[in-house]
């Protein structure tokens, strides 16, 4: 089917980025706000002679628990996505997210219930887990799916920039509590009120991803009768080094990004010794630089390719963040935001690229299983744990600095494969399964792959302009 007649009778590309905005939003506004009540959280839902140390490396494990469960969720609401719908994968996993976050916010502490406390918590952040491991694919599959080839990484940066604008709402959110609640008050009940938000917002959210269609391309496969079976079976089978390729892109891209949502502001507090209200200040205003160069990152992958943007911040992850800890570990607010804003530049390269990138290395049929797989395999060991081993190592060498090794290592150890092994992806015709026939999403004929793109992009179609 081509690209012209698949659009037909879709929803307004408007409609679609809306949607997906309005219910990814609410997806991450729910998993930042447990990071910045990580702090507050450890207090609480731990033995009270815990040090403060302790308490909050309790807590970060507790929220690393969550990404542990990512590939869990990833193996059942990928295949939910290729065999239902892109649609119903996304009801659902805004649906779970809501539940499980609505209830942390009910939950007694350690001073009512003694130990069930820290198990009820890790039960929620599980299902936490299971929730995010199919939303983040899921929006990138329904919203790349309705969009022209020319502006895919546009319209993809609305996915990075409407998670960005949930943590910032989320550190705003916090810091307006607690610059209006006093400490005993923050503690007792303050805190839970974000949480309890969950509720109607995931109300919002499942009402309007509701009233959508399903993506052209998903149609397409239904149409032609191609709709997979076993779609996890063939990803392994056939898409393996896609999948692999997605492990290193998601790895830096997820650690990236946590780094930047939830550790840095709780590096701020507990490390730098920073008061919690500029702490949380701080991170605002860097994410929101991180929230306007999204849309600029997507244009530019749009111009000039994935590839080469994402090599570009892989590399800055390479020499950037050694400085930035330097800048930050001051903790003057100008420096601190200044080295935010560093890390923001890289962020936005290699994230905007990966939303991109999980839709265009795979084959429509199981692209919701495959993409998902590979995705949550590097949040859940990778990304998920950094905000516990960047807090780890300041405490363990006493050197504030020290966390920006993690990003470092990591970036070094994924560039080599990222600089040989992936493919120019933009200009791909995302509604056929030529690239599972052809074998270049394989891995097998990647050299010539980017002179398709040029000629692509050289003649683009009605649909494309």
């Amino acid at each position: 089917m081509s690209t012209s007649s698949a659009t037909a009778g879709a929803p307004s590309k408007a409609k679609v980025a809306v949607a997906v905005a309005v219910g990814n939003f609410m997806e991450w506004f729910d998993f930042a706000v447990y990071g910045f009540f990580a702090v507050i959280i450890g207090q609480l839902f731990f033995p009270p002679d815990t040090s403060e140390f302790v308490a909050i490396l309790s807590s970060l494990a507790v929220f690393a628990v969550g990404f542990f469960m990512r590939p869990l969720g990833g193996f059942i609401l990928g295949p939910i996505g290729d065999k239902y719908g892109r649609r119903v994968a996304l009801a659902i996993s805004i649906l779970a997210m809501g539940i499980a976050t609505t209830i942390i916010g009910l939950l007694p502490t350690y001073a009512t219930v003694g130990i069930f406390a820290p198990i009820l918590l890790v039960l929620c952040r599980c299902i936490q887990g299971l929730s995010a491991g199919g939303e983040w694919t899921g929006s990138a599959a329904y919203l790349i799916e309705s969009t022209p080839t020319a502006h895919r990484g546009k319209f993809g940066s609305v996915i990075s920039a409407t998670a960005a604008l949930a943590t910032i709402a989320g550190s705003l959110f916090a810091l307006f509590l607690n610059n209006t609640l006093a400490e005993e008050d923050l503690l007792s009940w303050g805190w839970r009120v974000p949480f309890l938000m969950a509720a109607p917002l995931a109300l919002i959210g499942l009402y309007i991803r509701m009233r959508l269609g399903e993506t052209p391309v998903y149609k397409a496969v239904t149409d032609k009768h191609e709709v997979e079976k076993s779609p996890i079976l063939r990803s392994f089978k056939e898409n393996w080094r896609p999948i692999l390729l997605t492990v290193a892109i998601a790895a830096v891209q997820g650690t990236g990004f946590y780094y930047l949502a939830t550790f840095i502001v709780n590096y701020l507090m507990t490390t730098v010794g920073i008061e919690r209200p500029t702490a949380l200040a701080m991170s605002a205003t860097g994410l929101t630089v991180y929230m306007i160069l999204c849309p600029i990152a997507g244009a530019l992958s749009d111009r000039f390719g994935r590839r080469r943007l994402n090599i570009i911040g892989t590399i800055g992850y390479v020499i950037l963040p050694i400085p930035v800890f330097m800048l930050m570990s001051g903790g003057s607010f100008a420096p601190v935001v200044f080295g935010m804003i560093l890390l923001t530049m890289t962020q936005a390269l290699v994230s905007v690229t990966t939303v991109v990138m999980l839709v265009e290395l795979f084959p429509a049929a199981n692209r919701s299983s495959a993409s998902a797989i590979g995705f949550n395999f590097a949040l859940a060991f990778i990304a998920g744990p950094a905000s516990y081993i960047g807090t780890w190592l300041a405490g363990a060498t006493g050197n504030p600095v020290s966390p920006a090794w993690y990003l470092v290592v990591l970036a070094l150890i994924a560039l080599p494969f990222i600089w040989k092994w992936l493919p120019e992806t933009a200009g791909r015709d995302i509604t056929s399964e030529y690239q599972a026939d052809r074998g270049d999403v394989l891995g097998v004929d990647l050299g010539h792959l980017e002179d398709h793109v040029g000629t692509a992009k050289t003649t683009p179609t009605a649909e494309q302009r």
